[in-house]
């Protein structure tokens, strides 16, 4: 949801962006999961895709073209994975390829990982990731060898296996944006080991930098805790449909806190964000829906100060690093004293149809005005 909002400020700023969404279908987790269930890992992986599209649609968020998968992108990865190998940086062993750390001059940079704790014993580890927030002191896996009974395999040049999940979204990046992009977004929790090993593999084959901005998202909460199946504490924005609140409520809710801070879900809070934003949609409609008979033909100073002024506060929070939570209460607070404005006949047309014009172009951002 905050990509897609940076996203659209980066247009409403006058930007035109290029976006690649990254699609990971071939990771460990999905690949067990899909054994457990009797299915193969595409379609277990694939529904989830189609359901991640249809839910964006109906929660307004713009999707890029292309988003490719790690399934599309194997043979980029085979590409990096073999120059690391020439370069000295990765070696394989006995079938499976490693990426040796201490060959890239600045690792865990982004992190400001302290190398100085790094073990003095070589130490390999072979997953894709690992439960929680903690890092992996030692080489870390880019090409998994196929064993006897695996059935996710590509047959390349460099063995038969599949590549890591640390590989696969430099493979997309590389093939879809080329070696440098502006902004590199994910979630808080790819801080740690995924995103410094992203720059690793990257920045050893292209000798470029990666990103000049990291921005990262901190969780959705249930109970305080980060959902997982573990502990049964799973919502989808649609268990909040079924609750009757719509699609434009939900993605309120979820931008009146800033992408930084924990959001820990909460069906009163929803319920008070959804009583806000029916209140803020109802000022907006009356406020650009006009009145027979009503309108003043000469200015009001006050209606067009205030007018001039509406989107003022709303850039000014929104290049604060996104805070959305402050873009709509800046934004709130001038619409219900416009509103009150109105009701008091002291807005003229010419001042309605500049209203309507700075409410669209926020909510070309914002999706939930109109």
């Amino acid at each position: 949801m905050w990509e897609d909002v940076l996203q659209r400020y980066l247009e409403y700023q006058g930007y035109e962006v290029k976006r690649v969404i990254n699609l990971t279908d071939i990771e460990d987790k999905a690949i067990e999961e899909a054994q457990e269930r009797g299915m193969s890992v595409g379609t277990l992986t694939g529904a989830i895709a189609e359901r991640f599209v249809e839910e964006a649609g109906r929660l307004r968020i713009k999707l890029p073209e292309p988003m490719p998968r790690s399934s599309t992108s194997v043979k980029q990865a085979v590409n990096l994975i073999r120059k690391l190998l020439d370069k000295g940086c990765a070696y394989e062993l006995k079938g499976d390829i490693f990426f040796d750390p201490l060959k890239f001059k600045g690792f865990g940079k982004l992190f400001r990982l302290d190398m100085s704790k790094w073990p003095k014993n070589r130490k390999r580890f072979k997953r894709d990731t690992y439960n929680g927030r903690r890092w992996n002191l030692g080489d870390f896996i880019l090409w998994h060898r196929c064993k006897k009974d695996d059935k996710v395999c590509w047959d390349t040049e460099i063995g038969v296996g599949r590549p890591s999940w640390n590989v696969q979204d430099p493979a997309m990046i590389s093939e879809n944006l080329g070696w440098s992009v502006d902004i590199f977004c994910g979630g808080i929790d790819n801080l740690y080991r995924h995103h410094d090993y992203n720059i690793a593999v990257m920045e050893s084959v292209s000798g470029r930098q990666l990103a000049r901005l990291w921005l990262h998202g901190e969780h959705v909460l249930v109970g305080g805790k980060k959902m997982s199946k573990s502990l049964h504490n799973i919502v989808y924005p649609q268990d909040l449909i079924e609750h009757g609140y719509t699609w434009e409520q939900v993605r309120f809710y979820l931008l009146s806190r800033h992408y930084r801070k924990k959001l820990n879900l909460s069906m009163d809070a929803v319920r008070a964000e959804s009583l806000k934003l029916n209140a803020l949609r109802a000022m907006a409609q009356d406020l650009t829906n006009p009145r027979e008979n009503c309108e003043r033909t000469s200015p009001d100073e006050a209606a067009r100060s205030l007018t001039d002024d509406l989107t003022s506060s709303f850039e000014s929070a929104m290049n604060d690093d996104l805070d959305t939570p402050s873009a709509v209460e800046g934004l709130f607070n001038k619409v219900q004293r416009l509103h009150m404005l109105h009701k008091l006949g002291r807005i003229g047309k010419e001042q309605r149809l500049v209203i309507e014009e700075k409410l669209r172009k926020t909510d070309s951002v914002l999706q939930f005005v109109f």
